[in-house]
């Protein structure tokens, strides 16, 4: 039988099951075997280990999957895909169907319940767009014992993942990601790689989980929070928006304190790398300025 990854095949079960596509899920269907090739490449599987999917869909992913792990779980939000799931997962007796909101999903649970005994673990997902960054960083700050997070997503949210300081697109996502992982843009896919075809181009990102944070800090929400004062209003200096923090009185002690951390206070938060925040939230910290 074919691949469910094709045109033909995944247009047959859509008929069979009389499914309908909810805009609201962000359900789009790969159908690109060479796409397929790559994810499974970067994931890093074998029978030894585990992946948890998001959003299987009619299970496309979810069958490369089964061949290349030891265990699949996935988590599916729509009741409507069980049946077909169960139908086309039934040959693998290795894939998990979890009927789940997965940012409702007590994580460290299912991870008791599918992966125990395994040497390694890696999210392995084609993304509902609209809720990316907020599953993506559910996984990160649980501090999931992953290895890898190989997804799919929209082009524009992973080149703001991978992006290093001094472009547009280098913000707070960027920081939030690097800070726990390492990232590498695997492949671009068009939209003529899915059914229905989305408006937009996406993209196939590789997040390698660090053993340790990328830069040493006391205190995480204090950094994250210096972070996003810091992205607050982007055609601002970094003086100007961190004074939102410090109090409009202190800016001049603001401005000493950011040159004494190397970072001139005129320049713009997308300019400073990781250890330049963590300079910067530390010497907040002891000042007194953070509340």
């Amino acid at each position: 039988m074919k691949e469910i990854a094709t045109s033909s095949r995944t247009r047959d079960i859509i008929r069979k099951h009389g499914f309908t596509f909810k805009k609201s899920l962000g359900q789009n269907f790969l159908i690109n075997a060479d796409v397929l090739d790559q994810i499974i490449e970067a994931a890093e599987l074998d029978e030894t280990r585990g992946a948890l999917e998001v959003g299987p869909g009619i299970g496309s992913l979810t069958e490369r999957l089964a061949k290349a792990a030891g265990k699949v779980a996935a988590v599916e939000i729509d009741r409507r895909l069980l049946p077909i799931l169960q139908e086309v997962m039934s040959p693998y007796d290795n894939v998990s169907v979890v009927h789940s909101d997965i940012l409702k999903t007590d994580l460290r649970q299912l991870w008791e319940e599918q992966f125990s005994g395994l040497a390694g673990v890696s999210v392995v997902a084609n993304l509902p767009y609209y809720v990316t960054t907020p599953i993506i960083m559910k996984l990160l700050e649980e501090r999931l014992p992953l290895e890898n997070i190989v997804v799919m997503v929209q082009k524009e949210v992973a080149e703001r993942m991978a992006a290093k300081p001094g472009g547009k697109e280098f913000g707070s996502l960027s920081i939030a990601v690097q800070y726990y992982c390492e990232p590498e843009l695997v492949c671009i896919v068009p939209g003529k790689a899915f059914i229905p075809a989305p408006n937009v181009e996406s993209a196939v990102i590789k997040l390698k989980r660090r053993t340790e944070p990328a830069v040493n800090v006391a205190d995480e929400a204090k950094f994250f929070h210096v972070v996003q004062a810091s992205f607050a209003q982007r055609r601002k200096t970094i003086a100007n928006n961190l004074s939102s923090l410090s109090g409009k009185d202190r800016k001049g002690e603001l401005s000493e304190l950011l040159i004494s951390c190397g970072v001139q206070p005129e320049r713009r938060a997308e300019t400073l790398s990781l250890q330049e925040f963590a300079l910067v939230c530390e010497a907040l910290t002891r000042s007194g300025m953070l509340p």
